[in-house]
């Protein structure tokens, strides 16, 4: 894998275990994921159950791809309470897939699978075949350029099956967030909204293949928050609420 990504430089994975929690760093104190020793398959971070809340979308997928393992919060979450999902991860890093183990990812199976793989140049190779795709490719240096180009948007675009949801992790505060966001509503035709404040600095946005004839929950979903959003821009206390009450509903309910 001779890609752009495999240019940038890359720290060592750093694993930390402190008060209770399993943590994997790739520079010392910035988190990338976080593991509760007690409860392994609780999302500890904001951002992880964030992105959960593509569900409000698409409650039954039954294809994820998912663009970063890490220390496999969503994966595992995903594994356990969606269970008529197959789950797809594309990780580009050799040394993150080998601490899998340390972190409790399932093994691959008929609905498990890790994949060595440059996102990028392997997205093309998914068309039509994803209902949700989550993106969260980042390393030490933030979210590499190519995860955030116009033609990984649209690849990501050709990658879902109509009225398939991408869900992408941006910083606010990278210098291409702005630009990234414009290439996204490009690729996807405007069908982009955002749950503000959600999740901090993590911004997370969600982008629609809207699919032909009568509008579908997702595309309803999707118009509601935009609507919401732009009418009343202080609900991040709300949004906030909603994600714990998704991700908790999920574990309530969705438990194989």
């Amino acid at each position: 894998m001779s890609s752009f990504l495999d240019n940038r430089p890359r720290a060592a994975s750093l694993i930390s275990r402190r008060k209770g929690r399993l943590t994997l760093e790739f520079r010392p104190g910035e988190i990338q994921s976080e593991m509760d020793l007690a409860d392994p398959h609780r999302l500890v971070l904001a951002y992880a159950r964030a992105m959960m809340c593509f569900v409000l979308f698409k409650p039954r997928p039954a294809h994820i791809v998912m663009v970063g393992l890490g220390g496999g919060s969503l994966a595992k979450f995903c594994h356990r309470y969606l269970p008529r999902a197959r789950i797809t991860v594309l990780e580009l890093r050799a040394d993150v897939i080998a601490l899998r183990e340390q972190f409790g990812v399932p093994p691959d199976g008929e609905r498990f699978r890790v994949i060595h793989a440059d996102a990028a140049r392997h997205m093309p190779e998914l068309a039509g075949s994803a209902d949700v795709l989550l993106v969260d490719g980042f390393d030490a240096a933030g979210l590499p350029p190519a995860l955030g180009s116009a033609r990984f948007y649209a690849d990501c675009r050709r990658a879902l099956r109509p009225d398939g949801l991408l869900v992408a992790n941006l910083f606010s505060y990278d210098p291409q967030y702005a630009p990234m966001v414009h290439r996204l509503q490009q690729a996807f035709g405007g069908h982009v909204c955002q749950l503000r404040g959600i999740a901090g600095n993590n911004h997370i946005l969600f982008a629609l293949r809207p699919a032909a004839g009568r509008p579908t929950r997702a595309r309803r979903t999707l118009q509601r928050v935009a609507f919401c959003g732009a009418l009343w821009p202080g609900l991040a206390p709300f949004n906030r609420l909603l994600a714990h009450w998704v991700v908790g509903r999920l574990r309530q309910n969705g438990a194989s």
